[in-house]
């Protein structure tokens, strides 16, 4: 498995036959999930992705890793006034997807500090194993972001949702994202689930527990590096659909790690 390989423990939804309830945190000190689920903790092996040959691919896997130098010197600022750092994902995953147009559409600043969570008042790491979008739900975000006829027309061709994901402050020990193999997932592991937040109401996925699942990680991410996620692909029979994810504590950090700041940056990717 590799030196920087592990072992976790990692929250599964315990399914009831309900349709769980996802209401998302505003930020502060205090953020934290809250879901009206039951969860199971089940450790899992994490192996280290760098390991991977051939790399982990957003086409197979539902992940991969780019190095990547920004000129943002201030992700807290870009995130209010973030067109500077969307050309520069623009660039990096039209290249990367082979798409013919992408279109950024949220920012979400984390914290496994609430200290840092107080002063710039963003969320908490999302430690529940999810995936951002349901079918349904990643349509609805096309029609809501899009002209009418617009988005009827990107509806007929192939579109989907990346998730491109980095540190902001230094290498990430404590808190690090683990993404599951998009081959080892099953469809009837997957939970849709209402999503509620303070201007809309969506939906995500939560995910059941399955052996079969391969959990990957990439260990000390730097802030040279991003970690895209596949978290809807309309053709997913051909391709990976999405990459389940959540953030994990990691048992190989020393208890003076630095806290964990990150951003994650959503796009539209039409081909």
């Amino acid at each position: 498995m590799g030196q920087s390989s592990t072992q976790a423990a990692l929250r599964y939804l315990i399914p009831t036959g309900e349709k769980p309830i996802y209401i998302a945190s505003e930020g502060g000190a205090d953020a934290q999930l809250s879901i009206n689920a039951d969860f199971e903790d089940k450790v899992v092996d994490i192996t280290d992705a760098r390991q991977l040959h051939p790399s982990a691919s957003l086409d197979k896997q539902g992940f991969e890793l780019h190095r990547h130098l920004s000129s943002v010197d201030d992700f807290y600022a870009a995130a209010r006034q973030p067109t500077p750092y969307e050309a520069e994902l623009r660039e990096l995953v039209l290249a990367i997807t082979g798409g013919h147009e992408l279109l950024v559409f949220d920012h979400t600043l984390r914290s496994d500090s609430a200290a840092i969570r107080r002063q710039h008042n963003i969320r908490e790491t999302a430690s529940v194993i999810h995936n951002d979008y349901t079918e349904a739900s990643a349509e609805k975000r096309l029609r809501d972001l899009l002209p009418a006829d617009e988005a009827e027309k990107c509806l007929q061709s192939r579109f989907a949702i990346i998730n491109v994901w980095r540190s902001i402050a230094g290498t990430v020990v404590q808190t690090p994202l683990a993404c599951c193999d998009a081959q080892t997932l099953a469809e009837e592991d997957i939970v849709a689930s209402e999503r509620r937040a303070k201007d809309r109401i969506g939906e995500l996925e939560l995910v059941s527990f399955n052996p079969d699942h391969c959990w990957y990680y990439f260990p000390a991410m730097t802030p040279e590096e991003v970690l895209l996620i596949k978290t809807f692909d309309s053709a997913g029979d051909r391709y990976a659909r999405r990459s389940i994810h959540t953030a994990f504590n990691n048992p190989l950090a020393p208890p003076d790690a630095k806290p964990r700041e990150s951003i994650e940056s959503r796009m539209l990717v039409f081909y």
